[in-house]
């Protein structure tokens, strides 16, 4: 579903990708780990082109990202939904107007097919009958299913999860990791998690991949992972002080 070679990206003197691979299957759930600034999020940015790169190509259901025009591109938005990190909900709009704004702004979807579609998103997630409701009377957790409830509205092919369970409690995040899990098996999508919570991405993955220095230098199952004798891994996983990470944190995600 999604190949990346070579991808390259600096700001100013500071490279954040340099050459990354990676391939994600269709149909699969691969979670993206490493440290907090690392360029997880940068990654994210280039897939969904908001981004450009210096060097590399992105190739997504077999399409060059660079031959595709605008109208193209938009086309292939449409396909992916994008779950940010805050949840990103729009405080002047009632929950159905979040969950449905893809949908209100990039299609000409009759009301009536709005209305189902948005309430059918919100029972996947666990939360119907709260569409009038509005952000500021939702509990985290809340805010994040309904931003989870937007992503999928649109029906997409993949749906990229930029730090999930960040800022919420376990109870909340264990609730979010089966919802992820749920979502997968139900729509048959292909995911993309990006995360430092290693516990999510255990619960999560098919696919664990770790972002490093720019570059992808370890894949595997969970259980391969958590198995690994390669020492940067083998810190990062383990939270571990001692090792061959030393660095300051970057500026960039």
């Amino acid at each position: 579903m999604i190949e990346i070679k070579g991808l390259t990206k600096s700001f100013n003197t500071h490279k954040v990708l340099d050459n990354l691979n990676l391939t994600i299957e269709k149909g699969t759930t691969c979670v993206i780990i490493g440290r907090s600034g690392c360029g997880k999020s940068i990654l994210l940015k280039h897939i969904v082109r908001v981004l450009m790169p210096d060097k590399g190509k992105i190739y997504i259901d077999g399409k060059d990202l660079d031959m595709l025009n605008e109208k193209e591109l938009d086309n292939l938005r449409l396909r992916m939904g994008l779950v940010f990190q805050g949840g990103a909900l729009f405080d002047s709009l009632t929950v159905g107007e979040n969950v449905g704004f893809g949908l209100i702004e990039h299609t000409k979807i009759s009301q009536k097919e709005l209305l189902e579609r948005i309430e059918e998103a919100l029972s996947l997630v666990g939360l119907g009958g709260i569409v009038n409701l509005t952000p500021a009377e939702l509990s985290g957790g809340m805010k994040k299913r309904v931003a989870l409830a937007r992503a999928i509205c649109i029906k997409p092919d993949i749906i990229f999860y930029d730090e999930p369970t960040t800022g919420v409690d376990p109870i909340t995040a264990d609730s979010i990791n089966e919802l992820i899990k749920t979502l997968h098996d139900k729509l048959k999508v292909t995911s993309v998690v990006v995360t430092h919570d290693m516990k999510s991405a255990y619960r999560v993955a098919d696919k664990i991949s770790m972002l490093y220095q720019g570059k992808i230098i370890a894949e595997g199952t969970p259980e391969e992972i958590q198995n690994t004798q390669h020492p940067v891994v083998h810190q990062f996983i383990n939270g571990l002080a001692q090792g061959p990470i030393t660095e300051t944190l970057d500026s960039f995600k």
